[in-house]
């Protein structure tokens, strides 16, 4: 699977009633749960969150689908697929007889529309940045109904897994009810409430026995950020499953309903903080300059209790993070990493060498200014809002007055990625992907992801450029070999950097009742709904 580093959020809406959602008329199996928050935008094309990244999956049919349990790829919308042995084509041959919700025919002109359009600079697709390594745009051609070819101008190392979440839609235009692939459709979409999600009657896939999927009739999603609601309603029996379950809900639930809880290990998630380097942000000069000083961000990053956060935040179900890739991921981890050590002495040494003093407990940079910034992040994240307290602790030891500023997420979003009007913030990132080139929106300068300093149209900095043509190196290359050194060392200069400093890699904890069969749950996004279409409900739920 090839997917793209995206904003996990938690967001608090209101809400007019705590009562369950009515069931649909049906005897129909129908699954019930939350989205913490409002799709931004339903065209999959356009999608960067991970509201908007779980329907995604659900309604969208892709080429090459990556299996979140067996970690392999495996063949979707396209039966069979031929990478060229530069690395540079890939050539597909798609099902036949496959046909959108709205029973018309699915064929190689509308996965050549959609190709065309994600690659388009003008349409601004966040997955764009993955296809468009190199100069030059990618081109597609069709070679009859059922067989089209793409072909990148540069080699772009594991191209099949770029098309896990690209979802085709049909060449014939596009718009709020376009028809889909996907084992469900979008049936109701009341924004700030719910969306219900339907089952697709033209899906093609079937089970062993013949029968046609999904099982589920329908899944209903409340649009619902409080997570103290949530897992109330799970409690009363009015929510059938949570994903990304808070670590004082899970020890909860595990006491009091043990069947119900699942820990699957480490995650590709991490909880992290940067500083605003944007220089035509509104900040004071000053503190523009503390937050471009390596010393001054390396020094905050020793003077963080990494250890009091997994067991106080998470309670165990966490460990300290070192950098942009988990260690569950086997091959791209670069084990000679280790978290940044716990050591206020060092940091604040550092600092008054850097020209900082300490006096009467407040740290003072060389101009004569107080060390003093706000941190935001998500008010409905408990988790992130302790964290962002501890921090808070932690500096404090160092003469720095940090303010915590909990904000709902879409006020979060506007400061970070459109006025820059922040001063640090804590959010985590989504990695669902194993391989590096998910990452492309990150780490390129010029990305919208790059979140310290997003779309800079030349690296500011020599470190940034760097970054640049190491990951563009290991995009294009074919030998493992030599994406591996190219990938390591952009993980080496991230610790060097600490353009985002790394708190934690956080376990992938879920809930679910006991009466949902079929139910596999991965580390990879979405967590206990990859498999949906195989989901049932037994008698008695």
């Amino acid at each position: 699977m090839f997917r793209r580093l995206v904003l996990a959020s938690t967001v608090v809406f209101a809400v007019s009633s705590v009562v369950a959602a009515e069931r649909l008329e049906s005897s129909e199996p129908q699954l019930r749960l939350c989205l913490r928050s409002d799709p931004k935008t339903l065209d999959p094309l356009l999608v960067d969150e991970e509201s908007g990244e779980t329907i995604r999956y659900l309604t969208g049919g892709v080429l090459i689908r990556f299996n979140r349990s067996t970690q392999k790829l495996e063949p979707e919308l396209a039966e069979k697929w031929k990478v060229s042995g530069d690395g540079r084509t890939v050539t597909f041959l798609l099902r036949k007889g496959v046909q959108f919700s709205d029973g018309s025919a699915f064929t190689a002109q509308d996965a050549a529309a959609t190709l065309r359009r994600l690659v388009d600079p003008a349409v601004k697709s966040p997955m764009g940045d993955s296809f468009r390594a190199g100069e030059g745009i990618p081109q597609v051609a069709v070679k009859g109904d059922h067989e089209l070819a793409m072909t990148f101008p540069y080699t772009v190392a594991g191209v099949e897994r770029l098309f896990d979440q690209v979802a085709i839609s049909p060449s014939r235009g596009a718009g709020k009810d376009r028809p889909v692939l996907g084992a469900f459709v979008i049936g109701e979409h009341v924004p700030g409430n719910h969306l219900l999600l339907k089952r697709n009657p033209y899906y093609w896939r079937r089970d062993n026995q013949g029968r046609s999927l999904p099982y589920l009739s329908a899944i209903r999603f409340d649009i619902q950020g409080n997570r103290d609601i949530e897992l109330m309603r799970f409690r009363r029996g009015e929510l059938d499953m949570i994903s990304g379950l808070d670590a004082n809900a899970f020890e909860e639930l595990r006491r009091d309903q043990p069947n119900s809880v699942y820990d699957a290990g480490p995650s590709f998630d991490n909880e992290m903080l940067w500083f605003n380097q944007v220089v035509a942000s509104p900040l004071p000069e000053y503190k523009k300059q503390w937050f471009r000083s390596q010393v001054f961000r390396r020094a905050l990053s020793g003077a963080i209790n990494r250890d009091d956060i997994v067991r106080l935040v998470y309670r165990g179900h966490a460990k300290p993070g070192a950098g942009p890739v988990s260690d569950a991921n086997l091959l791209w981890f670069n084990r000679k990493l280790k978290p940044h050590a716990y050591a206020v002495g060092e940091s604040l040494k550092d600092l008054q060498k850097a020209g900082f003093r300490l006096k009467d407990g407040t740290l003072y940079d060389a101009g004569g200014k107080a060390v003093e910034f706000s941190v935001i992040t998500n008010s409905g994240n408990k988790s992130r809002v302790r964290i962002a307290t501890l921090i808070q602790q932690d500096l404090k030891k160092i003469g720095i007055r940090l303010n915590v500023v909990p904000l709902d997420f879409p006020a979060l979003i506007e400061r970070i990625s459109r006025n820059y009007d922040y001063e640090a913030c804590l959010l985590g990132l989504v990695n669902v992907d194993v391989d590096p080139n998910s990452q492309m929106n990150v780490w390129l300068s010029s990305a919208a992801n790059h979140q310290w300093n997003p779309r800079q149209r030349t690296p500011e900095t020599a470190w940034e450029a760097e970054i640049d043509r190491l990951m563009r190196v290991q995009a294009g290359a074919v030998k493992i070999s030599i994406r591996k050194a190219a990938f390591d060392r952009v993980q080496e200069i991230v610790s060097e950097q600490v353009p985002f400093v790394y708190l934690v890699t956080k376990n992938s904890l879920a809930a679910a009742d006991p009466h949902i069969k079929n139910l596999a749950p991965s580390a990879f996004l979405p967590q206990l709904l990859w498999n949906a279409p195989q989901l049932t409900l037994a008698e008695g739920r």
